[in-house]
């Protein structure tokens, strides 16, 4: 397994990340455990989960994930071998089943958030704790035309720091990161943080895959130069770029049949581009989806890659994927592609 450094950081993570959004839906306790088991045998220490998860979030099942992962603890031990990122959920209107629907990240909230999660994952501390979106409206979950309004931003980012910050110096977080944001929101919380307001973003998750490299126009500069590297979400395209949904052959318990709500990598133009992809992988004789992951692991800005699995075999076969060395012929057709389907998919 390969390490990397989080942030400025003294945490060495796993080049690949463990993410959990199934567990307690698509998944059972028992085949969480056994990703947990799996993950950590191939050398695996960074895992990432939320409050809300698993998705799609319902009351019934919301928080179910953590609570997994937290039994996994109390029967398994190994807390010290995990590097462990959880996320809390900020306003949406979606979501007013969550903590009884005031979801601003304001001090009290931010602890009442942190505090439910580590009850639920059965441990003192987490490693990063990270704002799950932007409390001020942005382009992410597949927007791109912004209509914010800097009048209805919410939480000033100056309190929400400082609020992370005071969970921080109680020893309850060790770092924070962002996700879901854009270069004037990482910009913004790291000059915060330079003059003292509150700790310093160590990483942003954002998504990240051959049919959204969005990631790409602004933020890749900024986790560069500020030690802020990305912990990529969605290197498959929530499982497109595998292949496995070309001519209806993914079953009804495949993610995008079962829920039809995640239509982000829909339409003609995101066939059309993945398609394309899947055909160069088998073209150079590549797993498509392997080639997908390998992609996303060598860009110079990525700290991690979060993959999800299902199945025991596609665990294995994305943690493979580091080991899969594209050559200079499979770039070129990736980058052709690229330019021919440029962001496809928000």
């Amino acid at each position: 397994m390969e390490y990397r450094r989080l942030g400025r950081t003294d945490l060495r993570v796993s080049a690949i990340c463990l993410g959990t959004m199934t567990w307690g839906e698509q998944n059972s306790e028992a085949e969480g455990y056994a990703q947990m088991d799996q993950a950590l045998d191939q050398g695996v220490n960074f895992w990432d989960a939320a409050e809300m998860y698993p998705v799609p979030p319902r009351l019934e099942t919301y928080g179910r994930t953590e609570a997994i992962i937290g039994t996994w603890f109390a029967r398994r031990g190994g807390r010290d071998r995990v590097v462990l990122a959880t996320k809390v959920a900020g306003p949406d209107p979606r979501f007013g089943f969550l903590r009884g629907g005031d979801l601003a990240y304001t001090r009290v909230n931010l602890r009442r958030a942190l505090e439910a999660s580590l009850t639920r994952l059965q441990t003192d501390y987490v490693d990063l704790y990270q704002l799950h979106w932007p409390e001020r409206r942005v382009n992410c979950f597949g927007r791109l035309a912004y209509d914010g309004d800097p009048a209805k931003d919410g939480t000033p980012l100056a309190e929400t720091l400082a609020g992370l910050g005071e969970l921080v110096a109680e020893g309850k977080i060790r770092h924070v990161g962002l996700s879901n944001d854009t270069p004037w929101g990482v910009m913004r919380m790291l000059q915060l943080a330079e003059a003292g307001v509150g700790p310093r973003p160590v990483s942003i998750q954002n998504p990240y895959n051959l049919l959204n490299r969005t990631f790409d126009v602004g933020l890749a500069e900024v986790a560069l130069h500020e030690d802020c590297g990305l912990l990529a979400y969605s290197p498959l395209a929530m499982g497109l770029l595998t292949g496995k949904y070309e001519d209806g052959a993914a079953g009804p318990a495949a993610r995008l049949n079962r829920f039809p709500v995640f239509a982000r990598y829909s339409g003609d133009h995101a066939a059309a581009a993945t398609a394309a992809y899947v055909a160069l992988a088998r073209q150079h004789g590549l797993d498509p989806g392997q080639m997908a992951l390998a992609f996303v692991n060598r860009r110079n800005f990525v700290t991690s890659t979060i993959i999800g699995a299902t199945t025991p075999a596609q665990l294995a076969s994305d943690i493979a994927s580091l080991a899969v060395t594209l050559d200079p012929a499979v770039i070129d057709g990736i980058e052709a592609i690229h330019r021919r389907y440029t962001y496809p998919c928000p």
